[in-house]
């Protein structure tokens, strides 16, 4: 049962132990699955993302932060924000996801993980100050709804495809990354599910860090009510019940069974935005080295908050340090 006074009609812990949710498994991967992913990350690395840097918006914490723009699949113009070191040369770099909310600014992903890192933090399209799109509706419930009668023309394919693009702006901005190593992924919520659904078939990446992510067992999901995102899903879902075709190439879960690279997860005992059990569909699945960080809550005010998100800062700072090492 719950562990926190709330106001929502269901239990945002589904009444799972850890011991439960360490148990639930990922869905079975379509046939293609990897194939359909293979084929549009090839497609993605085929355009000519044309970054351009704005001008110096702020500095703090050790770093210059410029806006940025840069062209993904589509042709899609999008935005968002570059963070390089104010001195001294790049030695690391970072793509930055963000939650459904969207992202109005760098805001506490600065500073960054580790010291003499760049980083990219893109607006996907139709999300956030710099990510919005003619056409694709800018709030969540709708959002998530967008094109979803097709595997080829849902949303979410694009949103992975534009983190990729975003990945090719970084390096043509930062060329002395050629040189630094592999790049470090970051994503929350939202930012966490494509996060799974993108590095599995992308080989710039050596590690990720992805928080209370989303799109984990879907099936599992459909059956679970939510305050979030996935509550669009569910009620689509209701009049259209073949979606369950749709949704099976876009389970974070089934995705991170193919993620090979090093992943650390933190995921909620509680959350009534993203359900705790698909959170950890996506950990107990990751095909290759996984660390886990149990949160309390997550997408939910309660005592002890500012703790755990210093803790998640410092678990973060020494699982990219010992994993980017050069």
């Amino acid at each position: 049962m719950s562990s926190f006074v709330h106001g929502f009609p269901f239990d945002p812990s589904y009444g799972r132990t850890l011991d439960d949710l360490l148990a639930v498994p990922a869905p079975a991967a379509p046939t293609d699955f990897a194939d359909f992913w293979r084929a549009r990350y090839a497609a993605a690395r085929e355009v000519a993302t044309v970054p351009e840097i704005g001008p110096l918006e702020s500095e703090r914490d050790g770093v210059r932060i410029h806006g940025v723009t840069f062209t993904s699949v589509g042709g899609v113009r999008l935005g968002g924000w570059l963070v390089l070191p104010a001195e001294g040369p790049v030695r690391h770099g970072f793509v930055i996801g963000h939650g459904y909310g969207g992202r109005q600014g760098p805001g506490p992903d600065v500073p960054l993980p580790l010291p003499g890192a760049a980083a990219i933090l893109p607006c996907v399209r139709g999300t956030g100050a710099r990510g919005l799109v003619a056409g694709i509706p800018d709030v969540s419930g709708a959002h998530v709804l967008h094109g979803i009668e097709s595997r080829d023309t849902y949303v979410i394919g694009d949103c992975v495809a534009d983190l990729w693009c975003a990945a090719s702006a970084l390096h043509e901005l930062v060329p002395e990354l050629a040189g630094a190593g592999p790049l470090g992924y970051l994503g929350e919520s939202f930012g966490g599910g494509l996060g799974a659904l993108a590095l599995p078939w992308d080989d710039r990446f050596g590690a990720a860090q992805l928080t209370v992510p989303t799109f984990g067992n879907h099936p599992l999901r459909l059956t679970l009510p939510c305050a979030g995102s996935g509550e669009s899903v569910r009620e689509y879902h209701r009049g259209h019940p073949e979606v369950t075709e749709v949704l099976a190439y876009y389970d974070a879960a089934t995705a991170a069974g193919f993620l090979e690279r090093p992943a650390l997860v933190a995921a909620a005992l509680f959350d009534p935005s993203v359900p705790p059990p698909g959170q950890f569909a996506v950990y107990n699945a990751l095909a290759g080295e996984r660390e886990l960080l149990v949160l309390s809550a997550g997408h939910f005010e309660h005592p002890g908050l500012a703790d755990e998100a210093a803790g998640l800062v410092a678990a973060r700072t020494r699982f990219f340090g010992e994993r980017l090492k050069r």
